[in-house]
């Protein structure tokens, strides 16, 4: 009991290990993954931290070490001599230790980190609005890879059929039914089919290293891709990442007039200074001292020539210029939900004719089967019929691939 349970877990490994299964949602996921933009997310996070950090470092007090050395041609001086004091020295010497320490600058460093995560948001929704294009071209590779499997399926059944004709018009050849031209024919067309089955390949081979290399995993012959069940969302609402970009770059624009009022604002400072020089703080004291001395130092720009106001309103042009964008967009979303809604309609149309013609055409190769079989007609005469039959199974698999396509370009067209 334990050797076979042992074996059915060694065949299912093994039949799961040749059969990699992948799906569109799969190709879209690791796309988004393993896309080298998508990294851009994360660096632009870091490089916010670092900026954030650098903002903060405005609160926290500043320390400047000075140190100065001069010589003079001319020194103040009294205009009569004094007992006990004398001239200042030309050369002169002074080592300080300056602190400035921010008090109150009305939110100007708050609302600078606040503009910079709002930056950071903006610049990460347009990486998510790069990456939602990259969908597209997953779809484009995803579909034509599914409709490759499936040609190749119907090239290798009417191979399949040809061959067993084959057998039989060789026998009918043999026992001189059929004259040798008829073998020749099929031949030849088996031949041909064996050519589109090398194309079909080639061209699947090609799609999936494009796909491989975008989604950055493994694709091979022996991947199984899933056929998407795609359904069209009801509602008319448009969620695209463009849409959540317009509305940052507007919250930035917001958060940069906050900024801009901000900056008129009185600023206060306690500053403070301990050096040893000479002179020191007391000129008529020649030689070296130490000193100090503590403050407060407050700034208003109370006039900047309406520079403010100037800024507010070219932000405010801006605002105006993202809202016709948007309205642009939109515009043009909608056009291009309206083509493919119409692309639909085609195709699901042509796909209530396709069944009835392959029915047709089934029926009227069965009776070219049975005429060839009593010599009524040819191979060629055959072989034009047997062809339509094929062609019309393709030309329906491709309408089904091409509508799953379409619906699936809408969706995400729309941001589903």
């Amino acid at each position: 009991m334990k050797k076979t349970l042992f074996l059915l877990t060694l065949l299912v490994y093994q039949f799961s290990s040749a059969q990699h299964i992948v799906t569109l949602e799969n190709c879209y996921a690791l796309a988004i993954k393993n896309y080298p933009l998508a990294k851009q997310s994360e660096l632009l996070a870091q490089k916010s931290a670092f900026e954030t950090a650098s903002f903060k470092t405005a609160k926290l007090p500043k320390l400047d070490l000075n140190a100065q050395a001069s010589y003079q041609s001319e020194v103040t001086g009294l205009p009569i001599p004094l007992p006990n004091v004398t001239p200042l020295n030309k050369d002169q010497y002074r080592a300080t230790l300056d602190m400035n320490q921010l008090i109150y600058n009305g939110g100007l460093i708050d609302s600078n980190i606040k503009l910079k995560a709002i930056q950071t948001q903006t610049q990460q929704q347009q990486v998510a609005v790069n990456l939602h294009s990259i969908k597209t071209r997953i779809n484009q590779l995803y579909f034509s890879i599914l409709l490759a499997q499936e040609r190749k399926l119907i090239l290798t059944s009417k191979q399949d059929q040809l061959a067993s004709k084959i057998k039989e018009v060789k026998s009918g050849v043999k026992f001189g039914v059929l004259l040798p031209a008829s073998e020749q024919v099929l031949e030849a067309e088996n031949l041909k089919i064996k050519q589109q089955l090398r194309e079909t390949e080639l061209d699947k081979n090609r799609l999936l290293a494009n796909l491989s290399e975008l989604i950055a995993a493994p694709l091979d012959e022996k991947t199984i891709f899933e056929k998407p069940m795609v359904a069209l969302a009801n509602d008319a609402a448009i969620s695209r990442p463009e849409i959540e970009l317009f509305a940052l770059q507007n919250q930035q624009i917001s958060s940069s007039k906050e900024l801009i009022s901000k900056n008129k604002l009185p600023k206060i400072n306690a500053f403070g200074t301990a050096g040893y020089g000479n002179p020191g703080l007391n000129m008529l004291n020649n030689s070296f001292q130490t000193f100090y001395m503590v403050g407060l130092k407050a700034n208003w720009n109370v006039w900047d020539w309406e520079k403010t106001k100037k800024d507010k309103e070219a932000l405010s042009v801006s605002e105006s210029i993202i809202a016709t964008e948007k309205e642009t967009f939109l515009l043009n979303t909608h056009m291009q939900l309206e083509e493919i809604q119409t692309e639909i309609n085609k195709l699901e149309e042509a796909l209530k004719t396709d069944q009835e013609i392959v029915s047709l055409r089934e029926s009227v190769a069965k009776s070219s089967d049975a005429q060839l079989k009593n010599g009524i007609i040819t191979s060629s005469d055959y072989l034009v019929e047997f062809s339509h039959l094929y062609e019309s199974q393709i030309n329906q698999k491709t309408h089904q691939i091409q509508l799953a396509l379409a619906k699936s370009n809408y969706q995400l067209i729309k941001g589903k």
